[in-house]
């Protein structure tokens, strides 16, 4: 059951606390809770629908859940550490919306699973679209935009402002996949389920799994210094007999009119779909396999080859975030499986423009988007898209082209800041939760922290215009002479 309740936004001076001391209205915190909209936060991601029945305790509120998990991922704590830090600190029990100081959290460690399940992706997305278009509005922002150009000097449809778009990778907390590893824990796992049944129903002799030798054959080489090709090659074929035995043991279990727990179903049909992979990787002599399964216990995730120095092939969810000329910061795509981040640039520009009402002058990319497809659309709706034109530039211009690409290389540093923010103090650089849908979740969640955290503080992000309607610069804190 859930209650939704009346948003009062309770003063600081009003929030009662132990010996008569008072909030200080600085503070990040309290700053930050007066810039959100959380009833307009709640009735935008449906959070109510959550709880279809009328009947039973009511549901911690839209506010306090939401509060919870942005204190969990601004400050990386764990669950209990979380209740903890929330129980000893005023600010963060006055951002959750609590009406006075208590010396207990209001919700025990338990009930942060729950709070994880209850908000997806999508709805924070829309919790971050609402703060970025109320919440970040400050009155500085409304002096700065007195000198704006106003609406009678742009013509209606004329491009303006920037958008910014790259894609990163957000590495899920897993063991690095190898191939005799994962059909190793393929078979305990297939062991332990052998053993259930002969434990619950008894259907006849315990059949023989050799569970030592494989055991044994396994550690042999996982502890060797230097595992030669030949010797994995091995190793894999003595795995994939052993999966394959134990696999036929619960196919006769299952044909004899035994099911499989609930349990236990997502494992056995992980591990006989691996099974199949690793099989044909080995029959093929190949290492390359559609959809591979590199975790039993996370299936959904994808090796994803990034080609960085330090990592080139990265085990998580890949996305895509724009950046507009305001310094605010949107998940465009997202996904486990590999994409080409050149699809997702013409839906990202039809999707600025409709919110402004007009394509953006210039888009800031690398250059895997420039493709032929995105260069006409760039053409067909007048944005000029960073990088050299096509063709041989004129002796005249060269000058003139090199300023331009110096000067959108500073601006698409924006973006490079923006990961490196989110992934250093936002919890974007490895992720803990366990469920695909969590995941997800947790990744959006960066995005939204990581902007509640940027755009009201970092004010002189906000692109404007001089009074002569003279361009002042793209982000204010990125000045650059060009002189120099």
């Amino acid at each position: 059951m859930y209650k939704s309740p009346k948003y009062h936004q309770i003063s600081f001076y009003d929030f009662n606390q132990s010996c008569g001391l008072q909030l200080d209205e600085t503070n990040e915190w309290v700053v930050l809770a007066d810039h959100m909209e959380w009833e307009k936060m709640e009735e935008e991601s449906g959070y109510a629908k959550n709880f279809p029945s009328t009947t039973g305790r009511p549901a911690k509120p839209f506010r306090m859940v939401l509060g919870a998990l942005v204190i969990q991922k601004h400050k990386n704590l764990s669950d209990r550490k979380l209740v903890k830090e929330i129980a000893e600190n005023p600010y963060l029990q006055y951002f959750i919306g609590c009406g006075s100081y208590q010396k207990q959290c209001p919700f025990k460690a338990s009930a942060l699973v729950s709070f994880r399940q209850r908000i997806d992706a999508d709805c924070l997305m829309d919790v971050n679209e609402i703060f970025l278009e109320t919440g970040a509005e400050t009155p500085e922002h409304a002096e700065k935009g007195k000198r704006k150009k106003t609406s009678e000097e742009t013509k209606e449809g004329e491009n303006a402002g920037t958008a910014i778009l790259d894609a990163t990778c957000s590495p899920s907390h897993i063991k690095y996949p190898q191939d005799f590893a994962l059909l190793n824990e393929g078979r305990r796992k297939l062991e332990t389920i052998i053993d259930f049944f002969h434990k619950e129903y008894h259907p006849w002799k315990k059949p023989r799994t050799y569970r030592r030798v494989a055991q044994q054959s396994y550690l042999s080489l996982a502890k060797s210094k230097k595992r030669t090709a030949r010797r994995i090659r091995q190793e894999i074929r003595r795995q994939l007999e052993h999966v394959r035995r134990d696999l036929g043991y619960l196919a006769e279990y299952m044909a004899a009119g035994y099911a499989l727990p609930p349990r236990y179903i997502g494992y056995y049909l992980t591990i006989l779909k691996l099974y199949e992979q690793q099989k044909y990787m080995y029959e093929n002599h190949t290492h390359q396999v559609a959809d591979r399964i590199v975790s039993i216990s996370q299936p959904y995730i994808r090796p994803i080859v990034r080609g960085k120095a330090a990592a080139p092939v990265e085990f998580g969810a890949k996305y895509d975030v724009s950046i507009d000329e305001k310094g605010h910061a949107r998940l465009e795509k997202i996904s486990f499986t590999p994409y080409n981040e050149s699809t997702v640039f013409q839906d990202a520009m039809e999707r600025y423009h409709k919110r402004t009402g007009h394509y953006p002058e210039r888009a800031l990319v690398d250059k895997i988007y420039r493709t032929a497809d995105n260069l006409r659309f760039c053409k067909e709706h007048g944005i000029r898209m960073s990088g050299p034109k096509l063709g041989r530039p004129k002796e005249a211009e060269k000058e003139k082209q090199k300023k331009i690409a110096k000067r959108d290389n500073k601006d698409r540093i924006e973006v490079e800041r923006f990961f490196s923010l989110e992934k250093r103090c936002n919890g974007a650089g490895l992720i803990m939760t366990r469920l695909d849908k969590t995941t997800l979740a947790s990744i959006a969640l960066s995005v939204l922290v990581t902007n509640l955290f940027s755009v009201p503080i970092a004010t002189n992000f906000l692109f404007y215009f001089m009074d002569d309607g003279e361009n002042y610069g793209f982000f204010h804190l990125m000045q650059y002479d060009d002189a120099a």
